[in-house]
């Protein structure tokens, strides 16, 4: 019996990827729009177009569906915020520009939100939500822009888990506000007012080394 050719099964896998893309685009935005537990996957397979065996071809559960719709938004923000800052040099300009872009993709895309929402209440049995995976998975290369910055004594020598923490719960929070709200500046004011609360803190100098003498 011949066997497929090499070129016949990347076309399919190529195929397979491009359908499970074209699901879970859907599946973000309907879970979005009704909520997890009115959106059923028929209404899905109507949406798309395909019967409702097509779906679970693909996912086993709509569970599945939901949380694989929640790590494609991840993936998709790890690349926004990759593309650029990638060539890059100063420790700086990339922090300042990642965490711009953390805000722009989510001011662009506000059903993401409403995701992650909606994961934190449908699924408490998970001990860790698909943002904190990926806040845990990603945190190490900025820990080592802070490392970095501690040596050439340009940033406080402080823990740098502690900086990337409050920087991270600054972002988390402002982004669910800015849902929240409706209403947000654009996220590179919003970026300048954390970064210059950050960087610079609310003190004068006068005032910072009078509490440092206390």
């Amino acid at each position: 019996m011949a066997q497929p050719s090499p070129s016949r099964d990347a076309a399919l896998d190529e195929r397979f990827a491009l359908r499970r893309e074209e699901i879970l685009v859907q599946a973000a935005q309907l879970f979005a729009e009704h909520g997890y537990s009115d959106c059923d996957t028929q209404l899905l397979a109507e949406t798309i177009g395909v019967g409702k065996g097509t779906v679970y071809r693909y996912f086993p559960s709509k569970r599945a569906l939901f949380l694989a719709a929640a790590d494609r938004v991840m993936r998709m923000l790890r690349a926004h915020v990759d593309g650029q800052i990638e060539g890059l040099e100063d420790p700086f300009v990339r922090i300042r520009t990642g965490i711009r872009c953390f805000l722009e993709f989510f001011a662009e895309h506000p059903e993401f939100v409403e995701l992650l929402m909606q994961e934190r209440a449908q699924f408490k049995d998970r001990t860790r939500p698909t943002f904190m995976e990926h806040r845990q998975s990603n945190v190490a290369r900025w820990r080592e822009i802070y490392r970095g910055l501690i040596g050439e004594s340009r940033v406080r020598d402080i823990p740098v888990e502690r900086i990337t923490d409050v920087v991270g719960n600054l972002l988390y929070g402002t982004i669910f506000t800015n849902y929240f709200s409706g209403e947000p500046k654009s996220p590179e004011a919003q970026a300048q007012d954390i970064i210059d609360i950050v960087f610079n803190g609310i003190l004068t100098d006068s005032e910072r080394n009078q509490q440092q003498g206390t």
